[in-house]
């Protein structure tokens, strides 16, 4: 079974035009995650998928391999399934979806994602959550929380603060999700076909749409948090983590 990795990016950006090209300690952001993807065990196939020229470039000149697709898809993951369309795979084999905007995760939170759906055939998407240790995490709305049931497949993800506590002297532990996907490459497929979903669309979260489909995400719980990128400040914060000034 065969385990590959496609990060999608694009150039354009509303709050960060050319994001995967921004400079990080000497080198783009994409390269960077570029190179820690291909840390992962499992991992036997990399590439980017793009739509832009400067970016496909960017990453054969650094060895890496790319992949143009289409200006036209709305999603990472219809770019994805475009990309992996060319590459042979069986109906079985893994696609795992990195963002190219988090240079700073762990390549063993690939080997995590992957795991359920090579040990259980009947799974087809999984994705990662991470417990909130960070207080004002709870309540913003740029991080999703998931609750799930009691065989860790997610129940709803929301913007919102979820499980709300109703009574006093009751706690919970609330997580994020983290946005690392595995798919089976047949329910990949499947899943851009199908139509944009009501929760979807109020939430703005993509994964919601297999929820409201009736297909089931298992969850792993990572020990790992990661630092996305979505503005220059952030991408500055980023370049002290990594040069050990914070």
């Amino acid at each position: 079974m065969k385990v590959v990795c496609i990060i999608p990016a694009r150039y354009e950006s509303t709050r960060f035009e050319g994001k995967p090209l921004a400079d990080l300690c000497g080198r783009p952001m994409i390269q960077h995650v570029y190179e820690r993807v291909l840390k992962a065990g499992s991992v036997s196939h990399t590439a980017v998928a793009t739509d832009d020229d400067r970016i496909y470039r960017a990453v054969l000149k650094f060895g890496g391999r790319a992949i143009m697709t289409s200006a036209e898809h709305k999603s990472g993951t219809d770019r994805i399934a475009e990309a992996v369309a060319g590459l042979n795979l069986n109906a079985d084999d893994i696609v795992v979806n990195i963002q190219g905007d988090q240079p700073l995760f762990e390549p063993v939170q690939i080997d995590e994602v992957v795991r359920p759906l090579l040990d259980d055939p009947a799974i087809v998407m999984a994705t990662l959550i991470y417990r909130i240790r960070r207080a004002e995490e709870i309540t913003h709305p740029n991080a999703v929380k998931v609750v799930f049931d009691r065989d860790r497949f997610a129940v709803y993800f929301s913007r919102a603060t979820i499980p709300y506590v109703r009574d006093p002297g009751q706690a919970a532990d609330y997580y994020k999700h983290h946005g690392i996907y595995a798919y089976r490459r047949s329910f990949l497929e499947t899943f851009t076909r199908l139509p944009q979903g009501v929760l979807e669309r109020l939430e703005a979260l993509e994964q919601l749409r297999a929820i409201e489909h009736g297909y089931r995400i298992k969850v792993v719980e990572t020990a790992y948090d990661s630092v996305e990128v979505d503005t220059c400040e952030e991408l500055a914060r980023v370049a002290r983590i990594i040069e050990g000034r914070e």
